[in-house]
């Protein structure tokens, strides 16, 4: 049986990549800040289910976790990075922005490099780090939570070299959803929203193949090369 870990699975695309998870025969570590939503899930399979409740954004209480996880689970193969947060904003706040850095950023880095090094101690893993194509250009709306984006796209890329570089057994897949009906979907531009079970079956076929770079879902590769060429006098204006 295959172990692994998602942090951030009490709601939206991380819950459903648990369920997937343990569907297909793997043993799962579910963590996340709201305990009664972890017990919630973990009772539909409790033999398959393992629970620690954790802020990432608090540093030593999330090595600690992931640690004890790991032990519990009877080792790790994978490791889902699915916890984000975000906001629309028609002000420039930096006490809204702080939230999303603590968790987009720092809390994201430190199971980041916690998973990392796992796999490198143990030679071999896969981390799935749960971006978003609003991480690829600049978004007046939101603006920290397309910038703490771009911060994960090009974190998870680094990792991808640093395991090459190392010559280490390491598959690093960043996913980068477009819209999906979990509460992050906040925009009133919204369009080809996809449901949560049709974006984390698609993830879970990307964990299979061990993709690099995933748009969920599949069409969200077009808007992704239109938002990389658009000059900056179109977009300023969307």
């Amino acid at each position: 049986m295959k172990k692994a870990i998602v942090v951030g699975a009490t709601s939206g695309i991380g819950r459903g990549l648990a369920k997937i998870l343990v569907q297909h025969n793997y043993k799962v570590g579910i963590t996340g800040r709201r305990q009664e939503l972890l017990e919630e899930i973990k009772k539909e399979n409790s033999e398959n289910f393992v629970v620690r409740n954790f802020d990432i954004s608090d540093y030593l209480k999330s090595i600690l976790c992931l640690e004890e996880l790991a032990e519990e689970l009877g080792g790790l193969d994978l490791l889902i990075i699915s916890s984000g947060t975000g906001f629309l904003s028609e002000s420039v706040d930096y006490s809204i922005e702080k939230i999303t850095i603590d968790t987009n950023v720092t809390g994201f880095t430190l199971v980041a490099d916690w998973a990392f090094n796992y796999f490198l101690k143990q030679n071999k893993g896969h981390i799935i780090g749960i971006s978003s194509i609003a991480g690829i250009r600049g978004n007046q709306y939101a603006l920290g939570y397309g910038a703490t984006k771009a911060y994960q796209i090009n974190y998870l890329e680094a990792l991808r070299f640093k395991a090459h570089h190392l010559k280490a057994p390491i598959v690093v897949t960043d996913i980068r959803p477009g819209f999906v009906n979990t509460a992050m979907a906040q925009s009133d531009k919204i369009f080809w929203l996809s449901t949560v079970e049709k974006a984390s079956k698609q993830i879970y076929t990307a964990i299979q193949r061990k993709r690099k770079v995933v748009y969920v879902t599949n069409r969200w590769r077009i808007v992704a090369l239109l938002m990389k060429i658009l000059p900056r006098f179109i977009l300023k204006n969307i």
